[in-house]
C-alpha cells in the first residue's frame, strides 16, 4: 500500500520574515496550481515561483497536498469569517430578509476569490482532507444558525431547531458554492433567489406572518 502524503503543516511561522515566506509559498501555489493543475504541481515548482528555496518551503509544508490543504484551510476560515459576521448583522432582521442578505455574502464571498474556489472544487476535494474542512465549518455554523432561529422562534413553524440549523448550513453552503461558479448575472441572481425561496419556504411559517402583518 502507497504511504499517504503527510498533510499537517511541519511548523507554525512566529516571526513577521516566516510569515511573509509562508504567504509567498502560498501565493505561489496557487500560480502554480492555475497554471499547470494539480497532478503537474510539486514543491519543486512553487518552490521555485515563490522565489525560496526547498528546504525553506519544506520547513512549513512537506508536501504538496499540505500545500493544498493550507490553502483550503484558509479559503475557508475566511468564508466562515464572512458567514459569522453576516449573522451577526442580521440578528434582528425577519427570517426572509436574513436568509437573502447570508447566501449573497457567501455567494459573494466565494466569487471574490474565483481561481482559488475553481482549485479547492475541482482540484483539491482528492486529497480527502477538504472534507474534514467543510465539516468543521459546519459544526462552528449551526450552533449560530440556532442561536438565531431560536431568538425568531415565533416566526418559523419548523419545531426542532437542531435539526433545522444543521438543514439550513449544509444547504446553503452547498448551493451557495455550485451557485458561485455562474458567470451569467441574471443566471445568478435567479439562483440566488431560488435559494432564498427554498430556505424561507422551509423555515418560515407564512400564517404568522400573516397574523404579524
Amino acid at each position: 500500500m502507497a504511504k499517504r502524503p503527510a498533510i499537517a503543516p511541519r511548523k507554525q511561522p512566529v516571526q513577521a520574515r516566516s510569515h511573509a515566506t509562508v504567504e509567498a509559498i502560498l501565493q505561489a501555489t496557487v500560480r502554480v496550481l492555475t497554471k499547470v493543475g494539480y497532478d503537474r504541481t510539486s514543491t519543486n515548482k512553487v518552490a521555485e515561483a515563490a522565489g525560496v528555496s526547498v528546504g525553506s518551503l519544506y520547513q512549513y509544508f512537506p508536501s504538496k497536498e499540505a500545500l493544498a490543504v493550507a490553502l483550503a484551510e484558509r479559503y475557508h476560515e475566511r468564508l466562515f469569517a464572512v458567514m459569522f459576521e453576516r449573522l451577526r448583522e442580521v440578528a434582528t432582521l425577519p427570517i426572509h430578509d436574513a436568509v437573502r442578505s447570508v447566501i449573497w455574502a457567501i455567494v459573494d464571498a466565494h466569487r471574490a476569490d474565483p481561481v482559488v474556489h475553481r482549485i479547492l472544487t475541482e482540484q483539491i476535494p482528492r486529497i480527502g482532507k477538504l472534507g474534514e474542512i467543510l465539516k468543521d465549518i459546519e459544526v462552528r455554523a449551526t450552533p449560530i444558525v440556532r442561536q438565531y432561529l431560536e431568538a425568531r422562534q415565533r416566526e418559523i413553524r419548523v419545531k426542532d431547531l437542531d435539526a433545522a440549523a444543521y438543514v439550513v448550513v449544509v444547504t446553503v453552503q452547498v448551493l451557495a458554492d455550485r451557485i458561485s461558479h455562474n458567470k451569467d448575472p441574471l443566471e445568478l441572481s435567479r439562483r440566488v433567489d431560488a435559494t432564498c425561496e427554498l430556505v424561507s419556504r422551509y423555515l418560515v411559517d407564512d400564517n404568522a406572518e400573516r397574523k404579524r402583518s
